[in-house]
């Protein structure tokens, strides 16, 4: 007959007509307890079902061995490439890990945090959400000194650490790339501004447009969500537009790719009449014909870095706090901005 009793040290000990201390230290390994006595007294616990109980052994010893995860979304190979990183450097250093997803929502973020602080993770490694307004809700995990790390979307935060890439920069190069192909006329497709990573982007964008002595134009900058049907909405502006853009540089690869297909779907040439670069260097830059010139952006390295930094902390609370670590990223020029061989990477 099934139980849903939970068994406890106490029921096993009475098994065996032993003390309960006995049990614990046998179950612990320890070495005053005999061989013969431990191999019984584990193969009792595990005939019983007894479960160690882990958490409460942690907390006894102020610590669960545990780390928060929030990301914006998990359906996204940048995001889970970014776990994958995180999850390698956790399991070698003896941690588990706790994820959760904001669905790019403030309010659900806030609720994340809320949760992870009652599940007493150690740590928390964070990507903000699309419309994040402020960082207060992250006080009840600062005020208990436990460490944050933010990756890929950060804001400022007093004893943070942030893990990125210069993303003024990778905005600035992608748009000098478009330029360099002969685009004078560039259509910028990024997130919300509130990020760092699209308001970084768009910077570098705008200054790339400037050295180059091109006008900024505000209707060739379209803000969307970023997701698969905002590329094919652009795309269906930019064929109304008069003149036509001969350029489109775009904050991600998928809606850089969606962007293609709705183009050609309406005979427009790429790159010959419009040439296109994403960012990320998904697997779908590749498959996409023609390939798409992307911007590498080293997730699994990012993941690794933000893991290693954070357990670095928690390991040591005066380990030396950088604010931030800027990672490398590549532009890699692909067919859909080459043009007549203008190629200089």
């Amino acid at each position: 007959m099934k139980s849903n009793k939970e068994v406890t040290i106490y029921d096993v000990a009475k098994a065996l007509n032993i003390s309960p201390s006995t049990v614990s230290r046998g179950l612990k390994d320890h070495p005053h307890i005999r061989k013969e006595t431990k191999k019984n007294i584990i193969a009792v616990a595990k005939e019983m079902g007894y479960q160690q109980n882990k958490f409460a052994s942690n907390l006894r010893q102020k610590h669960t061995n545990t780390i928060g995860v929030v990301v914006p979304k998990l359906n996204s190979y940048f995001m889970a490439t970014v776990i994958a990183g995180v999850e390698k450097i956790t399991s070698q250093n003896g941690y588990g890990l706790i994820i959760s997803q904001s669905q790019e929502s403030w309010k659900k973020e806030i609720s994340c945090i809320s949760t992870l602080f009652n599940s007493r993770v150690d740590g928390l490694l964070v990507s903000l959400a699309f419309d994040t307004k402020n960082l207060d809700h992250f006080n009840i995990l600062l005020n208990k000194d436990i460490p944050v790390v933010f990756f890929d979307r950060v804001a400022d935060c007093n004893g943070c650490m942030s893990i990125v890439i210069d993303n003024y920069k990778a905005g600035y190069e992608a748009t000098s790339h478009l330029i360099e192909q002969g685009c004078n006329r560039i259509v910028h497709i990024g997130g919300n501004l509130m990020r760092n990573v699209y308001s970084d982007r768009f910077r570098g964008y705008k200054q790339a447009l400037a050295d180059n002595g091109i006008e900024f134009d505000q209707h060739l900058v379209i803000i969307s969500d970023m997701n698969g049907q905002a590329g094919t909405d652009a795309a269906k502006k930019i064929l109304k537009m008069v003149p036509r853009p001969d350029g489109i540089f775009t904050s991600n690869d998928s809606t850089a790719v969606s962007a293609i297909v709705e183009l050609e779907r309406a005979g427009v040439k790429i790159p010959d009449e419009i040439a296109v670069v994403g960012f990320n260097n998904e697997p779908i830059s590749k498959v996409i014909k023609p390939n798409l010139t992307t911007i590498d952006y080293p997730a699994r390295e990012i993941g690794e870095i933000s893991a290693t930094s954070l357990i670095n902390k928690l390991k040591n609370s005066q380990s030396a706090n950088f604010s931030t670590i800027i990672l490398k990223h590549k532009l890699i020029s692909r067919q859909s901005s080459i043009r007549n061989g203008k190629n200089k990477n």
